[in-house]
Formats: structure tokens, sequence, C-alpha cells
């Protein structure tokens, strides 16, 4: 993003609020450094895991708040080829659910192509290439996916231009 000219600009709540030349087109910009300088993340030298933004973006919305966790946790304790091989009972245990609960979000998982599984290994893949959007509307804020599934409610997501 090409920088606000200097006199044409206002900060407003942390954002920089700027004129487009032709006054009619307005351009925000947000001033993103961390908060807390001293504990911005850093890959470990041993373990490490990441969410991949696609996965929120395009695939959950099609899968139960058990699979979305079941997700995050398998992308958590995976290895560098997203291999794991924590058992169900250790799974269910560690996430609060109970043992059938895990099988079928990992069952899910499987349907969707998100994960392979062949026990006693779990393997978080590369996402799918994007489907077609079901859902019409508005994106899901990233925090009401979040706070449905802290709540145990279904998640349903919608998703830009979809």
């Amino acid at each position: 993003m090409s920088p606000i000219p200097a006199g044409n600009e206002s900060s407003v709540g942390g954002y920089r609020r700027g004129r487009h030349p032709d006054r009619s087109l307005r351009r925000m910009r947000i001033d993103k450094r961390p908060i807390v300088a001293e504990r911005v993340r850093r890959v470990p030298g041993e373990g490490w895991s990441w969410i991949d933004r696609r996965f929120l973006r395009h695939h959950a919305s099609d899968l139960s708040g058990q699979a979305i966790t079941l997700y995050f946790f398998l992308a958590a304790v995976s290895d560098k080829h997203g291999v794991s091989f924590y058992s169900d009972a250790t799974t269910a245990a560690l996430l609060g659910l109970d043992l059938h609960t895990v099988q079928r979000a990992r069952e899910e998982l499987v349907a969707q192509d998100l994960v392979a599984y062949r026990h006693p290994l779990t393997q978080v893949l590369s996402l799918p290439q994007r489907r077609v959007s079901r859902n019409r509307g508005e994106p899901t804020p990233l925090g009401d996916i979040l706070r449905r599934l802290a709540e145990g409610t279904p998640v349903a997501v919608m998703r830009p231009g979809g």
C-alpha cells in the first residue's frame, strides 16, 4: 500500500486515515506494530506448528466445533510433516471430549480431506483447493467462530464472494 501524503492524514483509534488525491476515495491503513515487542512469537528450535488462515476462511464452515478443535490440536502437536501419534484416549482427555466425539471429529476431517489417518498416526495435510461456498451473505468474524466453538454451538462461516 502506498503511503498517505503528508498533511492529508489523521489518527483515529490506532488507524491512520487519509484522503486519496481526488478526495472521493478514502484509504485506511493500520499501523501494525507489536504491542509487546519483547514477547513477539518466534519459531522454536524444537517443535512448531501453525494454522493456515485459509483453514478458517475456506474449510471451517463445513466442520463441527469438535472437528475444528481437533484440527487445531493436531496442528499444534504434529511434527514438521504434520504427523502426530497421540492416542484417541489421550486426545480426548486433553481436549475434554469423549472418545466417540474425537473419533467422529477425525472422520469429519478425513472426509473433508484435511487429515489422513492410519492407526496410530494422524497427518494434517496441506489444504485442498478451495471449494465453492454453500454459504451466502457476509463473512463470519473470527471472534464469532471462536465464541461458538467455546459454547459448543454449530459453526457456520460465511465466506467473502461465496
